[in-house]
């Protein structure tokens, strides 16, 4: 028999401990988000249907960017017992620089719809993290102001060749002039991939009040008072240049870009130059023997070409035809830290977050974005520890299996008459 007594009153207020209640709103619902998925939920109760769904949402099916937050899903770790890794270093090197962290905040469009912090909280919490911030041709902010925001960490700008190039060799000699040490030739964009949601949302830039987009306000009205309330929004690096933001869209994809605009923009730009976008191993392989700097490996988010490859699928094979010496990034599908040490543990030199960046914003402005990289920095941290791996450098494809559903019937047809 269990022998029972009265509790003692001093042992029961020691139990009696109360979590002292935080008043500010942001930072309750903020500390309450544990993982990115849940920054989303908060982003889409607090940001209106079409916006949210701009971020949220990628091309027709959607189906690519399904298939890449699978494919990371679909991995088996492989932990090393006995091996103590009581300091995690989760620092590395990347295109001459350091990174506090193993990624690099994406370049974003008309980041300031989502809220009205927009680029300015990305750079700020990218240059308190230690970490990269890229600068989106398409962002809503000016180069010269990320630059004024995050004077002394490493900007990245990223270009789209606009039809009518000087617009785009401004925009060059413009990033260099301002100090950015990188920049992000974007080669997936040679027309506007169909992306459903917005149609159905009727979705312009900028916003407009219709009364569908009125009664999903009626909940959200902090978001358009943000909006109604602060600067227009434009492409902040183009308003000099003339033209609609419809026009100034339209001309920003132009499907007759080639290698000779590659070979124009090294000549132009002074610092590193990588190629994003690179969705095959033919094409990998050509641009490392063209001198580009390094590659990215990204279908746009899922946001361009439905169907496209995976990244995370595709870096192996990248990595086994161009060697261990060029440096190859990769993003599309990551909302978890484990999802960044797969990818450096597969062959990646380093990643990039776009959507994971992009709900925390929405979620709570500057605090938000810093409570994303908060969150994925303890993943990150956690998961190489329970790995045995004290840093990023110890991190090999023996970590990781890649688990796959999706098998390619033939690797071997190339040509029509293969299949005949």
């Amino acid at each position: 028999m269990v022998q029972r007594q009265l509790p003692h009153p001093i042992e029961l207020l020691e139990l009696m401990k109360f979590k002292k209640p935080e008043l500010n709103g942001k930072k309750r619902r903020l500390s309450s988000a544990l993982t990115i998925y849940d920054l989303r939920k908060i982003a889409k109760r607090r940001t209106p249907a079409a916006a949210f769904d701009y971020t949220d949402g990628a091309a027709e099916g959607e189906i690519s960017i399904k298939r890449a937050r699978e494919a990371f899903e679909n991995i088996e770790f492989h932990p090393d017992i006995l091996k103590p890794a009581t300091n995690v270093d989760t620092s590395t090197q990347i295109l001459g620089g350091p990174s506090a962290l193993p990624f690099a905040i994406a370049p974003t469009g008309f980041t300031r719809l989502m809220q009205t912090e927009g680029e300015i909280a990305g750079a700020g919490a990218a240059g308190a993290a230690g970490i990269p911030f890229t600068l989106s041709t398409l962002g809503t902010t000016s180069i010269e102001d990320v630059k004024a925001t995050n004077p002394n960490g490493r900007n990245w700008f990223q270009l789209y060749v606009m039809r009518e190039r000087e617009i785009s060799y401004g925009l060059v000699e413009r990033a260099a002039a301002a100090g950015f040490d990188t920049l992000m030739f974007t080669v997936d964009t040679p027309v506007a991939g169909y992306r459903i949601r917005d149609s159905r949302n009727g979705f312009s830039i900028p916003p407009q009040l219709t009364p569908g987009t009125v009664l999903n306000a009626i909940p959200r009205p902090w978001w358009w008072i943000d909006f109604l309330t602060t600067p227009t929004l434009e492409f902040a690096s183009l308003s000099t240049t003339g033209g609609t933001v419809g026009e100034l869209l339209n001309n920003a994809m132009d499907p007759t870009i080639s290698f000779e605009d590659l070979k124009i923009i090294r000549e132009m730009w002074p610092g590193k130059l990588v190629v994003k976008g690179v969705q095959n191993v033919p094409d990998a392989v050509k641009l490392i023997d063209e001198g580009v700097d390094g590659l990215i490996l990204s279908n746009h988010g899922g946001r361009q070409l439905d169907r496209a490859p995976v990244p995370f699928q595709l870096l192996p094979q990248i990595r086994r035809e161009v060697g261990a010496d060029p440096t190859i990034m990769i993003d599309t599908g990551i909302m978890n830290g484990a999802d960044i040490v797969a990818s450096i543990a597969m062959g990646a030199d380093f990643t990039l977050i776009g959507r994971a960046y992009l709900y925390g914003l929405m979620a709570g402005g500057r605090a938000g974005v810093d409570r994303t990289i908060e969150i994925l920095r303890s993943e990150i941290t956690r998961t190489m520890a329970l790995l045995g791996v004290s840093s990023i450098e110890e991190l090999e494809p023996r970590h990781v299996t890649q688990l796959t559903k999706l098998v390619p019937v033939s690797q071997n047809v190339k040509n029509l008459s293969d299949l005949v």
